[in-house]
């Protein structure tokens, strides 16, 4: 699964252009949840193309787009479109069954 690092610079550019499915996971290095997922979530095989991290520490634009207020923070964007948050455990049956959920609604533009 191919992982990429976003920022308050590129997060729209690349979410709009990537094709495919995007997992995008906000964290922060203090939060140990978020420590949890940077290790476990790669070696899951997810149905996503990839997983766009971003350091809600240091990208607060995108973290107030977003309307982030707890970490980690999932979201799904497919093909540049916003597919909403993912609420799941972070298990691969879970995430698995929350991506299927997410993208079975109605897209809309990027926050």
């Amino acid at each position: 699964m191919n992982e990429l690092e976003l920022t308050d610079f590129d997060v729209d550019q690349r979410l709009l252009t990537l094709p495919g499915t995007s997992l995008v996971i906000f964290t922060s290095v203090g939060c140990a949840s978020c420590r949890w997922a940077r290790e476990a979530l790669p070696r899951l095989d997810l149905p996503v193309a990839r997983v766009c991290w971003i350091d809600a520490a240091e990208n607060g634009g995108v973290v107030q787009r977003y309307q982030v207020f707890h970490l980690p923070a999932l979201f799904v964007v497919r093909d540049g479109e916003f597919y909403g948050a993912l609420h799941a455990r972070l298990t691969l049956s879970e995430l698995s069954a929350g991506l299927n959920r997410v993208l079975s609604i109605d897209a809309e533009e990027l926050p």
